[in-house]
């Protein structure tokens, strides 16, 4: 088997990747659907109120993320999920039920996004870490690529479809169809073999278990880095659905097929760093940031593209930057961090991920209301260049890193580390190595 693909050789890994691609196209179709119905029937093309609902969406991320990470170190994940997967199938049904039968208000749809960004915070901790039982830990990190690629997949074909579906039978419809997709997760947990997934380490009930889990995501300055590079980025550059939406509808004058085929395109490059990434068998911490770096640089170029044709070519590279930053971010912290705590690690992560969503899209919106579209994306370029040069500074100085150019048959970067760092001091010998090989 392909290295790329190495985790489908396992049978609960298999038939949940399944699963989640099927979920994964029926939740990019309701994002496009939800976004669509806001800006253009619900409100005056209004980019605050796309923002505001996205906003929602992902603010509970804020609140419960940390609780979550405590559950998902805590509880059966399996069980939990089949719960989250289901609460998420039911509030998209009540949407589709809402809008079908006209009643529909901006209100309404604010609600619904705040209750699914609620099941969806409890979710997202479990459903990161339920990989490592899958998968020998060997195949952690391309386990997590293959997860980027069957997201970015859905990606490829869900705006699309979700496009062509508005424009033929409605958003409402849409939404029941989102529905009815989440039956296959919850049917490919259903029907994995309890006994080949492994055992991970369970935390007993105890006070301060969440302090512990910030108190080590403190004592990693790697993942401090990682978690500052990708909340800045996620603040102002990560709001596809809000910035896609506002430059084919109010720049180019598109409709919502149009529209969903800029999610599509995106997703080009998307999935194509996702299934690099799954061949990385160590991620690094100089990927994030450089990775950062091209993504203000091809987000720039974006911005200025001209015509409706090559904005939606120049999202490809977008996309490709984005997701390679992502992936490389999420794997470096789950590969680098112990079972007994990678749940609360990770919920802090997810935390500064998604939860910087709710600051940045309202601000976004309005930039793009104020100054048009294409300033909604300039500020994400801008706020991403100037966290990688923050980032790149703070790492040649603390960890005094020595970087190279070598122009050789293959032009690489050389990095090199001392043998002992105050990073290793405060984290033992163990862990620092593992911080040197994964920045």
């Amino acid at each position: 088997m392909s290295p790329t693909f190495s985790s489908l050789q396992y049978r609960n890994y298999r038939i949940w990747f399944a699963g989640a691609l099927v979920a994964n196209i029926g939740t990019w179709m309701q994002r496009v659907a939800q976004d669509w119905l806001v800006l253009t029937q619900l409100s005056d093309n209004s980019g605050v109120a796309v923002g505001i609902t996205t906003a929602l969406q992902f603010g509970p991320s804020l609140v419960l993320s940390p609780v979550a990470g405590l559950l998902a170190d805590r509880v059966d994940r399996r069980r939990l999920l089949m719960a989250t997967q289901t609460g998420m199938g039911v509030l998209a049904a009540g949407l589709g039920v809402l809008v079908l039968s006209g009643g529909a208000e901006l209100w309404h749809v604010y609600v619904f996004a705040g209750l699914l960004g609620a099941v969806a915070a409890l979710d997202a901790p479990v459903r990161q870490t339920f990989v490592a039982q899958m998968v020998p830990p060997e195949k952690l990190s391309n386990a997590v690529g293959l997860n980027s690629a069957s997201f970015n997949a859905a990606r490829l074909i869900g705006p699309g479809l979700a496009g062509l579906s508005i424009a033929w039978i409605g958003t409402g419809w849409v939404f029941l169809a989102n529905a009815v997709t989440f039956a296959a997760t919850v049917g490919a947990l259903a029907a994995m073999r309890v006994s080949e997934l492994r055992a991970t380490p369970s935390v007993p009930r105890g006070s301060g278990q969440l302090r512990e889990g910030l108190a080590y995501v403190l004592g990693r300055g790697d993942i401090l880095v990682i978690m500052a590079v990708v909340s800045v980025v996620s603040t102002f550059g990560l709001n596809f659905q809000l910035t896609t939406a506002m430059m084919a509808r109010i720049e180019f004058g598109k409709d919502a097929a149009q529209y969903g085929i800029l999610g599509s395109v995106l997703a080009i490059g998307s999935l194509t760093g996702a299934l690099l990434a799954a061949r990385r068998e160590r991620p690094r911490v100089r990927l994030v940031i450089g990775s950062a770096f091209a993504f203000a640089a091809t987000t720039a170029v974006a911005a200025l593209m001209p015509t409706y044709q090559t904005f939606a070519i120049a999202l490809i590279p977008v996309g490709l930057s984005s997701l390679t930053m992502l992936t490389a971010a999420n794997s470096a912290i789950q590969v680098s961090t112990p079972p007994e705590v990678r749940g609360r690690v990770m919920s802090l992560y997810l935390m500064v991920f998604l939860g910087a969503t709710p600051i940045g899209s309202p601000v976004v919106g309005w930039i793009g209301e104020t100054y048009g579209p294409r300033w909604a994306i300039g500020i994400g370029s801008v706020t991403a260049l100037a966290v990688a040069i923050g980032a790149t500074a703070w790492v040649l100085r603390t960890w005094h890193v020595r970087v190279r150019y070598h122009v050789t048959t293959r032009p690489h970067l050389e990095v090199r580390y001392p043998p002992r760092t105050d990073v290793a001091a405060r984290l033992g010998a163990q862990e620092a190595a593992d911080v040197k090989t994964s920045v």
